[in-house]
């Protein structure tokens, strides 16, 4: 389906709303003791680069209804973007809830609350914005590579987003939100006596009218890691850079604060509320009303009030996060933790803007002797129950108190999150890496050079 010249996402979006209400009606007609429609309809605005050429430019406009049918606590769902077959998404959804039978531990879909719309999630120019002006975003973002000698770009793209998502359920929750959001990145190479890669992206909820930092950084990383070094073996200080910090967090200390886990007996922070866990600095927060928050929302994919859930503070640990699901198994409320890929997907626990923070931020880098990673290649192999990690550092440095940055030829990353934790340091340059938003930690360490 296409937009009309001039037409808006919120001008699509009542239009599909109804059909939402239509559908929340057939499926109690079918036989849903409770019944929930998600529905989203957006419009993609996408530049893809090939070395310092446009390969793809393109517009897309998407739009669906995903529908939770709950019969005696057991869930079918289905989904369509055809408007024509709600009939039989209604039926569907109610076979499939039938077919799973009676879930003991389902309590309730959510009642209405009220919510609070976050500051910085939605910007006009990114609504109305075309093709022509991406392209100019893409053409800035090449120009700033073109100020780097000796590095060429391998692949890029600009996208700018702008949607609107809603809920509405049978207990009389009836929610609707606009947001937008813009993403690039580019992927450079540098060549001398041997060779270096690098990258840089940029998320925002704003337009940003340049993207020449964003290729200049990924030229920059790229020309400084060439001539790597041999790096030496042992423990050593390490700082890890942001985007480093949320992969491994992703796939190591996340997990374990997911209630889901936790209520399976697949995490190791299992009956350890109120336990001492970490440096008495660190704070972590997963707050989905973050103003300018790449997962900020009003509500979650449930209906459900987005809020600010404290996990761990001075090093204690304070709760866990949890859907409405995981939460009526405890008797508790849900902290508005339940996230979606679509309209497609069934809600499932997850973070929304989860910030990694620290009562007494320093300034890490003046101080350290040892070796300073950007990025990891393999966190997805960790063990998100014992916390275990092998991971290989990916655009690493020696570095110094008053020494120039030495770039390292291979360096393996070993340890397990848990007990780094206990003395992790915090730094003071804060970024956003998608939905985790970390400054630079430093934490003491095992490293295999080579």
């Amino acid at each position: 389906m296409r937009l009309a010249a001039g037409m808006k996402i919120s001008d699509t979006s009542d239009s599909l709303l109804e059909q939402a209400h239509e559908l929340l009606s057939l499926a109690l007609r079918e036989g849903a003791e409770q019944a929930e429609v998600y529905g989203m309809t957006g419009r993609s605005v996408d530049i893809d680069l090939r070395r310092d050429t446009v390969e793809l430019a393109s517009q897309s406009f998407h739009r669906g209804l995903g529908l939770r049918a709950v019969i005696a606590g057991g869930v079918g769902f289905s989904s369509t973007s055809d408007m024509s077959l709600l009939q039989f998404v209604a039926k569907s959804a109610v076979l499939s809830a039938r077919a799973r039978g009676a879930d003991e531990s389902w309590r309730s879909l959510p009642v209405p609350e009220k919510v609070v719309r976050p500051d910085g999630i939605f910007d006009a120019r990114l609504e109305r914005i075309g093709p022509e002006e991406c392209l100019d975003l893409a053409e800035s973002m090449l120009s700033g590579y073109r100020t780097v000698k000796g590095v060429e770009p391998v692949s890029g793209g600009v996208a700018c987003i702008c949607g609107t998502g809603f809920v509405i359920n049978s207990l009389g929750i009836d929610l609707q939100e606009t947001s937008t959001l813009m993403h690039a990145s580019m992927e450079t190479i540098a060549k001398a006596a041997d060779v270096a890669t690098g990258s840089e992206f940029c998320n925002s909820r704003s337009f940003l009218p340049s993207l020449e930092d964003v290729g200049r950084a990924a030229a920059e990383m790229a020309r400084s890691s060439l001539g790597g070094c041999r790096a030496e073996s042992g423990i050593f200080d390490v700082l890890i850079k942001p985007l480093a910090v949320a992969e491994l967090l992703e796939y190591t200390l996340l997990p374990a604060l997911a209630a889901d886990n936790v209520q399976k007996g697949r995490s190791s922070l299992r009956g350890r509320i109120g336990e001492k866990i970490s440096s008495e600095s660190l704070v972590i927060a997963d707050d989905g009303l973050l103003s300018g928050g790449i997962d900020s929302s009003s509500f979650d994919g449930e209906g459900v009030p987005s809020q600010r859930t404290v996990l761990l503070d001075r090093g204690i640990l304070k709760g866990y996060f949890y859907d409405s699901y995981t939460a009526g198994k405890e008797g508790i409320r849900s902290t508005g933790n339940a996230v979606r890929s679509g309209y497609s997907d069934v809600p499932r626990v997850g973070i929304r803007n989860l910030i990694v923070g620290s009562s007494e931020p320093q300034d890490l880098l003046a101080e350290t002797k040892g070796y300073l990673v950007n990025g990891l290649i393999g966190a997805h192999t960790a063990n998100p129950i014992s916390g275990d990690f092998s991971v290989e550092a990916k655009n690493a440095f020696f570095i110094a108190p008053g020494e120039e940055a030495r770039p390292l030829r291979s360096l393996m990353l070993a340890g397990n999150i848990f007990e780094l934790l206990k003395d992790i340091e915090i730094g003071k340059d804060v970024r956003a890496v998608g939905a985790i938003v970390t400054p630079t930690v430093k934490v003491r360490m095992k490293v295999v050079g080579s």
